[in-house]
């Protein structure tokens, strides 16, 4: 693809003096080992703006953060905020600028309360002791502002706390010291819709009152509901600042990965008529009566509302969840699963939503994390065969391509998309002959999705057949050979390829609520988003 004149981003220098706040970054580039993370970026963040920062796994946002936010030095270009440059030599110094970025994992102290959270590293004193009544009263007063008082209690540890509370303390604890300019990477990547509503009407407040928020995700409705400017960057190049009202999913995708939304899902129809999986009247204490089936060959899609039993419905039949009544067949024979471990041996791989947490051991290597699914096959009186395991992993990553400076590389650092593919690497190694995945794509860019919508196909291809779960109604439409609609624990429609549309799929979504429900209503926090 061509970019033209008009992608490409820079100052306007016909354009009005930028307002008192604008952090102004100019030729900022900044270089790793073999890498050119960022190339002569030019950009203004300004006062009382939702700038969204947009562009695929390496394309250069996290650096360009972490820059800002004081973790990395830019080898050349400056930062200024009212003519003053900007030199930090570490995170606190942004912080004392008014600079505070806000990670995707907020750094909450598990131990500690909300109100000491709040004001980690400087609790109020008086008369030169720790003042607990001050702690508390300064904490209830800045929740009330906001109207969190009822949301985050302020006596909570901070392991007791979700998602959302988690990234109001940590927004909270920002707005305590001042800041000026508020940086959220993903931040509604595992918060429900209740929450995701609470946290824009939260930034929408704090723009309305002058702070200047660069809101990073890969989430394009959301940005373009949410941001008044997109920047997109692609291979560490700034190639367009447009207003978001200008833009549409199509246009922001051609601009990240120069490709067409039309390209990114197809599929190669094969499935066969030799059932691998059949699940009849399954109970739980998520479920009543749940029966569907899957062939060799298919991907079978399952869709609904958050809550309506999906992720619960897989687990129970990989055995991490109690079954409460209901047969599970496999390749013609009943079988039972009490455990995993049950599952795992007798073909059935899952590969959960969240990855980080229940799919990958982050610290460990990505040889490591491919071959756990097969350690019993790869020992030999209790000593892992490590020449064999080394062999399959690496046949796997190659296949797979999973993009790592090697099979030594710690797994949390790879990209969402390149760990994503360790945890299918895992699986293809262990021959599943079905395969659980459970919402693959969430928190991955356009590209990385589309790889992943390709390894699906292939996989369906090889004869495999594939449970796919996923709140994003485009994917599950492209890829679903069928699908089946949960609503409250059943299931509420099946529906073949040719029948399924989107109105089809809410329709049976929402059966029991049509009469409450307002028209058009999302079938996730995603809106339905495309990439």
């Amino acid at each position: 693809m061509t970019t033209t004149t008009a992608d490409i981003a820079s100052p306007d220098m016909a354009a009005p003096p930028n307002p008192p706040g604008t952090l102004e970054i100019r030729n900022v580039s900044k270089a790793f080992p073999n890498v050119q993370a960022l190339s002569d970026v030019s950009l203004d963040i300004r006062p009382g703006e939702i700038l969204a920062f947009m562009g695929e796994n390496g394309a250069g946002k996290s650096t360009l953060l972490k820059i800002i936010n004081g973790d990395y030095q830019p080898d050349s270009g400056t930062l200024t905020i009212d003519g003053e440059r900007l030199s930090f030599s570490n995170p606190r110094a942004a912080h004392k600028a008014g600079i505070r970025v806000i990670y995707q994992e907020p750094e909450i102290i598990p131990g500690v309360d909300v109100a000491e959270n709040i004001w980690a590293g400087e609790l109020p004193k008086r008369f030169g002791m720790f003042s607990r009544t001050r702690l508390n009263h300064e904490v209830r007063r800045s929740l009330a502002q906001y109207g969190f008082e009822d949301v985050v209690p302020i006596h909570s540890l901070g392991e007791e706390l979700s998602s959302a509370q988690r990234q109001l303390v940590e927004i909270m604890r920002a707005l305590k010291s001042g800041v000026r300019v508020l940086a959220l990477d993903e931040p509604t990547s595992s918060l429900a819709d209740e929450e995701v509503e609470r946290l824009f009407t939260l930034v929408r407040r704090l723009r309305d009152e002058g702070v200047a928020i660069i809101y990073v995700s890969h989430r394009i409705k959301e940005i373009l509901r949410l941001c008044d400017r997109v920047a997109i960057l692609r291979d560490g190049q700034l190639v367009a600042v447009r207003p978001a009202a200008e833009l549409t999913d199509g246009e922001i995708v051609r601009l990240m990965v120069g490709r067409e939304l039309s390209e990114f899902i197809q599929r190669r129809r094969a499935g066969t008529d030799r059932e691998v999986l059949r699940v009849t009247g399954l109970r739980s204490n998520w479920h009543q009566d749940v029966s569907f089936h899957i062939n060799a060959g298919e991907v079978v899609g399952f869709s609904g509302l958050i809550g309506a039993g999906r992720t619960e419905l897989a687990k129970v039949i990989f055995g991490e969840l109690p079954k409460n009544g209901g047969s599970i067949v496999l390749d013609g024979q009943e079988t039972t699963i009490r455990r995993p471990d049950d599952a795992i041996a007798k073909g059935i791989g899952f590969a959960p939503e969240d990855r980080k947490r229940e799919g990958l051991v982050l610290i460990r290597s990505v040889l490591e994390n491919a071959s756990l699914a097969i350690l019993r096959r790869l020992s030999r009186f209790h000593f892992v065969r490590r020449g064999l395991e080394r062999s399959i992993a690496s046949e796997y990553i190659e296949t797979l391509r999973v993009r790592t400076p090697s099979l030594e590389q710690e797994v949390g650092k790879l990209s969402g998309g390149n760990q994503q593919k360790v945890v299918l690497a895992r699986w293809l190694a262990a021959k599943p002959k079905v395969l659980i995945l459970d919402e693959p794509t969430r928190g991955i860019d356009v590209g990385a999705k589309a790889e992943i919508y390709r390894l699906i196909d292939d996989l369906a291809n090889q004869g495999l057949g594939i449970m796919f779960i996923s709140s994003e109604l485009p994917e599950i439409l492209g890829l679903s050979d069928r699908i089946y609609v949960l609503q409250a624990g059943r299931i509420t429609g099946e529906l073949s390829a040719a029948e399924a549309t989107e109105e089809a799929v809410l329709k049976l979504a929402m059966v029991d609520q049509l009469s409450t429900v307002p028209a058009g209503a999302a079938i996730s926090s995603e809106e339905n988003g495309t990439a």
